[in-house]
């Protein structure tokens, strides 16, 4: 490994499983120290183990990201514990579908809170942090870049049937990036994000396995019918799904000094689809 981001500070949202695991374990093997959040204390800790079995350094804010005191944690957490803040991962997340006519405001508020609210909120929280580090460092005669990486859909960025909450919070996650990317640079801040297509992670596994998500008291199903699944992966111009580990690729071509000029861009990591 190159050690590109020897001693940066990472908060990387919902990475005790899955993309945000992979996104996690692939900062930190870059010299990266990490803020590890989940739903749960379980995952959490096992992303942590990992972490550290590579030499890498860790530790947990365990908690729901919609939460209005999380964000505070969040950032506070990255501090108390690293003494700085240099990377942000929004990655938090899951889907409750349905049709229009059949969504209740209940799944359309808790898919917008997730994927949109939470995002907004960390950021805001981390604001007079940056504001304060970079200030110094400009004093200094320092240049220090910091990285924000949102992680968006295909579906955010064509729609998706079936899907109103999910791609409407998804779009709406483009335009905070954008937005940010403006405010922040004077910050020296990048903002960028990444727009996933297929990525297969126990949200895309068959419904034959009867998963289920805890969120809120509410038990919900994930998962994929896999004759659906298998017609995806016709139209993905690789005839894959992505993993994992190449979901966190891209996220980190964000996060490494060569990237330090780019802003406020949205980059497609989908295997080839360019629409849906």
């Amino acid at each position: 490994m190159t050690g590109k981001l020897e001693g940066k500070v990472a908060l990387v949202s919902g990475s005790g499983r899955g993309i945000g695991r992979s996104i996690a374990l692939k900062l930190a093997s870059e010299g990266a120290k990490l803020v590890i959040n989940d739903l749960d204390q379980e995952p959490a800790d096992e992303t942590i183990a990992l972490i550290r079995e590579m030499g890498g350094q860790a530790v947990a804010c365990v908690g729901n990201v919609t939460h209005s005191d999380f964000a505070e944690r969040f950032v506070g957490t990255a501090i108390q514990e690293f003494k700085g803040l240099d990377i942000i991962i929004n990655n938090a997340g899951y889907t409750w579908d349905n049709v229009i006519q059949k969504m209740t405001d209940e799944q359309w508020y808790a898919i917008l809170d997730c994927h949109l609210t939470a995002p907004f909120r960390i950021l805001r929280a981390a604001q007079p942090v940056i504001k304060a580090l970079s200030k110094a460092e400009m004093d200094a005669g320092q240049r220090v870049m910091r990285k924000v990486v949102n992680i968006s859909s295909v579906a955010g960025l064509f729609g998706n049937a079936g899907q109103t909450n999910y791609s409407t919070a998804k779009a709406g996650i483009t335009g905070l990036t954008m937005t940010l990317a403006k405010e922040w640079g004077r910050m020296n801040v990048n903002v960028n994000c990444v727009a996933f297509g297929l990525i297969k992670t126990r949200l895309t596994n068959s419904t034959a396995a009867g998963e289920t998500a805890h969120i809120e008291g509410r038990d919900i199903k994930v998962g994929v019918n896999p004759g659906l699944m298998a017609a995806m992966e016709q139209t993905i111009p690789l005839g894959r799904g992505g993993t994992p580990d190449e979901a966190a690729g891209a996220v980190y071509l964000f996060c490494q000094p060569e990237s330090d000029y780019i802003s406020g861009q949205t980059l497609m990591c989908t295997g080839g689809l360019t629409g849906v």
